[in-house]
């Protein structure tokens, strides 16, 4: 089942406002009940961490910034100039 533009500009949101934080408190939590490693050991799961996230929400995440596709096309108003 293949999300709709809508839905997934709907998703995305979810997942960046409610879905990254609570990941990042989990992520913090876990490494604070392991101890702590040495600060470079730290810094590689973090980043490590930072980029596993992302991966499972690719494809909701991919044509976001990108105008609806299904939208019907707008006509130009003929009195409005572009500047280049």
């Amino acid at each position: 089942m293949a999300l709709s533009w809508k839905a997934r500009r709907r998703w995305s949101l979810v997942i960046l406002l409610i879905g990254l934080p609570a990941y990042v408190v989990t992520a913090v939590t876990v490494m604070n009940l392991i101890g702590r490693p040495p600060f470079w050991v730290e810094l590689l799961v973090y980043v490590v961490l930072g980029i596993v996230w992302a991966l499972p929400f690719r494809f909701v995440f991919r044509g976001i910034g990108q105008p609806d596709p299904d939208a019907a096309p707008t006509p130009q108003d003929p009195g409005k100039t572009t500047r280049r």
